[in-house]
């Protein structure tokens, strides 16, 4: 329900602490593990952030939906340039890095009476893998819109490479109708073709699983969705490359926390560093990774 002022709780979900934000404008559901963000729903409008009905709220695990943290690499490490390949320092690889399933620390609570900022911190040094000297952060903002900061900071004496998402799963009425604009003429990786790479024409739809590195993309994208008449607006910063993501029919039924069903009411756009789009932060070097997210009638 809407509340004149903002009302931040802390609510338990089996094994999760997780934050609920209540503001004028809408709905916001974050857990301390992977500080990652569950539900994000304006009142009045259907969820902006899929989350799936089959999630499970355990420790060590990533739940399924919302906007996970994929970072100091994302996908397979295999897959990833050498730079990051080299500095991890070997034993489990979990694929799109370890913070996701750890739970990261609520740093504090801004509020005033138009928006609310849940700011978390990691202790990136408690990651024997990793160098020392790393500092992470994420920064959740909820006035009118959403929007997520990602902020990597090298404090140590040697170059930190990195690559990274945001992995935001989206809800859409039917991915057979629903479309992102703005990736006309953009060369993309499918994956799912030997790693190809390819240049959009048009829009993108969606007719099958779909797996896709986007490159040198535009700082604004949009989902259309026809039937329930709205566009999804992502505005990023400090991001060249996303992926865009549905699993269809045959994969939906092997995923964890994924109904057989629920593939047509979502698709993932992951603001990324990624590929030749993956960061490099020299000594004393920080960079920060943004989405601001909004959905507005079509």
């Amino acid at each position: 329900m809407p509340t004149p002022t903002p009302q931040v709780e802390r609510i338990e979900l089996d094994e999760l602490v997780c934050w609920r934000v209540r503001t004028a404008q809408a709905e916001l559901l974050v857990a301390q593990q992977g500080a990652q963000v569950l539900r994000y729903q304006p009142h009045g409008q259907q969820p902006v952030i899929w989350l799936s009905e089959e999630a499970a709220y355990k420790k060590g695990q990533s739940v399924r939906g919302g906007v996970p943290v994929c970072w100091p690499w994302f996908g397979d490490l295999a897959r990833n340039p050498a730079p990051i390949q080299q500095q991890h320092a070997g034993g489990a690889a979990p694929a799109h890095g370890p913070v996701r399933g750890l739970d990261w620390q609520l740093q504090g609570i801004d509020s005033d009476d138009a928006s609310v900022t849940l700011r978390f911190s990691f202790p990136a040094n408690s990651l024997a893998t990793l160098p020392s000297g790393i500092e992470l952060s994420l920064e959740v903002r909820l006035d009118e819109r959403l929007t997520l900061s990602l902020t990597t900071r090298n404090t140590g004496n040697q170059p930190l490479p990195l690559s990274q998402a945001l992995h935001t799963y989206f809800a859409v009425a039917d991915i057979h109708q629903a479309r992102i604009e703005g990736l006309d003429q953009t060369r993309y990786i499918e994956t799912l073709e030997d790693w190809q790479q390819r240049q959009q024409q048009g829009d993108v739809t969606f007719a099958g699983e779909t797996d896709r590195i986007y490159l040198d993309i535009p700082a604004q994208l949009s989902i259309l969705d026809p039937l329930w008449q709205r566009r999804i607006y992502l505005a990023s910063s400090g991001s060249r490359s996303a992926v865009v993501w549905n699993p269809w029919i045959d994969k939906a039924q092997r995923l964890s926390q994924f109904a057989d069903d629920a593939w047509p009411t979502m698709l993932c756009i992951e603001t990324a560093n990624v590929l030749d789009d993956f960061i490099t932060l020299a000594p004393g070097a920080e960079h920060c990774m943004a989405v601001t997210l909004w959905a507005e009638p079509a």
